[in-house]
Parts: structure tokens; sequence; C-alpha cells
């Protein structure tokens, strides 16, 4: 009759790990896929750096030519004399500058919107690649 272990120390691991059958796994490929993984992300955040760069400095161009337009309108409600020409001219450059704002958190919208897109397409394709790859790497495991 085998001895039974006392303590865990007594139990042979390497015997009990045989006795698993664990399937053989191709570590290269492991690491392989992993690296791609890690290029991946690493494209993706660069490539969502880079467009949230642009929105940055395209933000700063807008503010820019918000003040520049303040300042005309500035001008434009100090050269009108009479009371009923200020009120139009002002009403005149609210409506103005509320198109443009609007044209503006459009334009940023989609900057943003396409920069989100494009980043959260490359992540997609990887994972959809990387399963594939787990996938035909267990089927190879399972062949064995």
């Amino acid at each position: 009759m085998p001895k039974k272990p006392e303590t865990v120390f007594d139990m042979d691991i390497t015997k009990m790990m045989a006795e698993f059958k664990l399937p053989q796994v191709d570590i290269e490929a492991m690491v392989a896929a992993q690296r791609r993984n890690i290029e991946t992300l690493t494209a993706a955040n660069k490539l969502a750096l880079e467009g949230m760069q642009a929105v940055a400095k395209r933000n700063l161009e807008i503010l820019q030519q918000a003040m520049a337009d303040l300042t005309e309108a500035m001008k434009a409600l100090a050269s009108a004399e009479a009371p009923q020409a200020k009120a139009a001219k002002q009403a005149e450059l609210m409506k103005a500058g509320f198109e443009k704002a609007m044209q503006n958190m459009r334009e940023l919208q989609d900057m943003v919107q396409k920069v989100s897109s494009e980043t959260l397409a490359m992540l997609n394709k990887r994972v959809a690649e990387a399963l594939d790859e787990v996938k035909a790497m267990m089927a190879a495991a399972g062949k064995e």
C-alpha cells in the first residue's frame, strides 16, 4: 500500500502535475502575441495623444479668433450712435457669435469623435486578432 503523505512537503508535486495532463502551450507564440498587444496599445496611445494635441491646438486657435472677433465687435458697437442702432448691432453680433460658437463646437466634436473611432478601431482589430491567436494556440495544444 502506498504511503500517504503526512504534510504538504511530503507530496510529489511533479507527479501530481503529470497526472493532470495539462496541454503544452507555445511560449514563444504567447510572447509574440503579447508583444503585438503592447505594440498596438502603444500605437493607439500615440494616435490618441496626437489627436488630443490637435484638438487642443484647434481650441487655442478658436480662442484667439474669438478674442479678435470680440475686439472687432466692441469697435462696431462703439461706432453706432443711436440706441436702436446699437441694440440692432448687438443682436446681430450675438447671433453671429452664437452661430460661430456652435460651428466650433461641432468641429471640435468631430475631431474628438474621429480620433476616438480610429483608436477604438485599432484596438478592436487587435483584440479580434488576439482571440484568433489564442484559439489557434489552444487548437494546436489540443492536438499534442
